[in-house]
């Protein structure tokens, strides 16, 4: 998946981490600090080893100095920036390309997803699937433009691809590493990887998850 080029890649090779949280930023100068804190705040109560891959999908604003000074401030956080706007797909698959946990998890930049539902994921993964997603059951956006056409677009992907989720728009996923390594991504397939993992062989569920 080497469809991107970096600017910077800072990744350190040694002592891998047991989980990788991925998420691609455009944009995003305000939420970071906040972000950054709740990450925190949330994989440190976890009993694991853990790293935050950030990727600059070629932001405009001063996302690339949050990102950098999250980096300096703590060595788990990892910084790469991408030359141009790609798109969320190529980040993300940036991100999957550096990751070096065994469970990776995909998020929001924008603390629409919340951190601290990343514990209830990995419990998943603990009972054996492979790949978790997250169920924005209680979505906090407008019904007409946003959960109406959301509801219709899951009927119809559920429907043509055999993969039954409640919420394949939602970003927080997290995926043992063996499974994305037999995913292809390319275009916007980043919401479509629960199914791309389905027809691979993987085992898939999903958890209720809070949307901000």
């Amino acid at each position: 998946m080497q469809h991107y080029r970096e600017e910077e890649a800072q990744v350190p090779k040694d002592d891998r981490p047991d989980v990788s949280v991925v998420i691609p930023i455009f944009n995003e100068e305000e939420a970071l600090p906040h972000l950054a804190k709740a990450l925190r705040g949330a994989l440190e109560k976890l009993d694991r080893t853990w790293e935050v891959i950030l990727v600059n999908d070629g932001s405009s604003d001063d996302s690339q100095a949050r990102m950098d000074e999250a980096a300096r401030e703590d060595a788990r956080f990892i910084a790469i920036h991408l030359r141009r706007n790609f798109g969320q797909t190529p980040a993300m698959s940036a991100g999957f390309d550096h990751a070096r946990g065994d469970i990776i998890i995909a998020m929001d930049a924008d603390l629409q997803n919340d951190p601290r539902d990343i514990p209830k994921l990995l419990e998943k993964i603990d009972e054996g699937y492979d790949c978790v997603s997250g169920w924005r059951k209680d979505r906090q956006d407008d019904w007409l433009t946003r959960i109406v056409p959301s509801r219709i677009a899951n009927w119809l992907i559920s429907t043509v691809t055999g993969v039954r989720l409640h919420d394949y728009g939602c970003s927080l996923k997290a995926y043992r590493r063996e499974i994305l390594e037999d995913v292809q991504l390319y275009g916007e397939m980043h919401r479509f990887i629960p199914a791309l993992a389905r027809w691979a062989g993987a085992s898939i569920t999903e958890v209720v998850v809070d949307h901000h």
